[in-house]
């Protein structure tokens, strides 16, 4: 019972991403945005595009064509030396993607991309029923935990993955693999083009803070990924959703086990998004503008403090949760700290309202 959920809140923190978008597509008549005078929000939000959420997009498009040609080098010929090249591939990938988690609004999330390439944990059952049957529509909404990074991890790296390459459904398997990285081209130029074609030029235009708006999307993600964090990421699986009772198997990057490097990206990557990668166009900029420096260096201070209590967590995490307690619940209680400020206090001086449900009531 208490599997079930787990399982569910994964499929509550995707509807409150989807409730999240339809909330913000709705605009206020009327600005209220704080003033700033003399701090130029356009500035900010160009350097936001032309240096952060498009090169992340593209670098993530060049670590998925080389995981490609790594995983194709493999499926010819699927011995564990090539596991082991492919391996690394992947994990440089699935950091990559990380970069790009907390951009998931406009071009994003009309595709899904979170859910379809990030859905933890994948439904191992179903993908090997997709396998042996040969058949599946990866375009439905219904299969977002049957592809993306998570399946691949399952597919290519179970700790009978290899034999599986060169048994009875060998050829339906190579050939899954391959449909789930050509989903994942798919969806990424899709984003990536859009954003280079039509969306960056309507993102460095909106200066506005109410719903919809570029500033609302960047604060609500900032938000919504340190949920994610909270929940899924570490607290769920360390028994903070379930009486404490822990599923090490539901960590993200469960079978390459780097489920805490992940989570050093995310939030790494996320204090570099709130600088605007120390640029002086960053949010952090914005709320000194807003004579809020006091909260703008407790932010940063607190972004710091976190990361430091996640890298004191050993790899794999599916181990740590039984051996390295005292520091999970550490990483956990800064993480939670973190998520105050920037859901509650970086959004109310920002003018910024919190338009998506979070994953766990509290």
């Amino acid at each position: 019972m208490k599997t079930i959920r787990i399982k569910t809140g994964i499929s509550i923190a995707v509807l409150a991403l989807t409730l999240f978008i339809i909330a913000c597509s709705k605009k206020s008549a009327t600005d209220n945005s704080p003033q700033a005078d003399g701090f130029d929000k356009g500035a900010m939000l160009t350097n936001y595009a032309d240096n952060l959420i498009i090169p992340a997009y593209t670098g993530l498009q060049q670590q998925i064509a080389l995981l490609e040609t790594s995983t194709n080098n493999f499926l010819t010929t699927p011995t564990s030396a090539n596991q082991l090249v492919l391996k690394a591939t992947f994990k440089t990938a699935y950091l990559q993607y990380e970069q790009v988690s907390v951009d998931q609004f406009g071009p994003a999330e009309r595709v899904l991309l979170n859910s379809f390439l990030n859905t933890f944990p994948a439904d191992n059952a179903v993908i090997d029923g997709n396998i042996t049957r040969g058949t599946y529509d990866l375009t439905l909404n219904s299969t977002i935990n049957q592809q993306g990074f998570p399946s691949l991890d399952y597919v290519l790296f179970a700790p009978d993955a290899l034999t599986k390459f060169t048994g009875g459904t060998a050829a339906n398997r190579k050939k899954y693999v391959q449909d789930l990285i050509s989903r994942m081209k798919s969806l990424t130029a899709n984003v990536l083009n859009t954003w280079k074609d039509t969306y960056r030029a309507d993102f460095v235009k909106n200066t506005r803070s109410d719903a919809g708006s570029p500033i609302a999307f960047l604060i609500n993600q900032f938000a919504y990924e340190m949920d994610q964090m909270k929940g899924p990421r570490i607290g769920w699986p360390y028994g903070k959703q379930s009486g404490g009772v822990q599923y090490p198997d539901k960590t993200e990057g469960y079978h390459v086990g780097i489920s805490v490097a992940l989570a050093v990206e995310n939030l790494t990557t996320l204090k570099k998004m709130f600088t605007g990668n120390n640029s002086g166009k960053g949010m952090s900029d914005y709320l000194v503008a807003l004579n809020k420096k006091s909260l703008s260096d407790d932010v940063l201070k607190q972004f710091d403090i976190a990361i430091g209590k996640l890298n004191a967590i050993p790899d794999p995490l599916s181990t740590a949760l039984v051996n390295n307690k005292t520091e999970i619940e550490a990483a956990y209680r800064e993480i939670q700290i973190l998520l105050t400020l920037i859901k509650t206090d970086v959004a109310s001086a920002t003018g910024v309202r919190i338009t998506y449900q979070d994953t766990d009531g509290d």
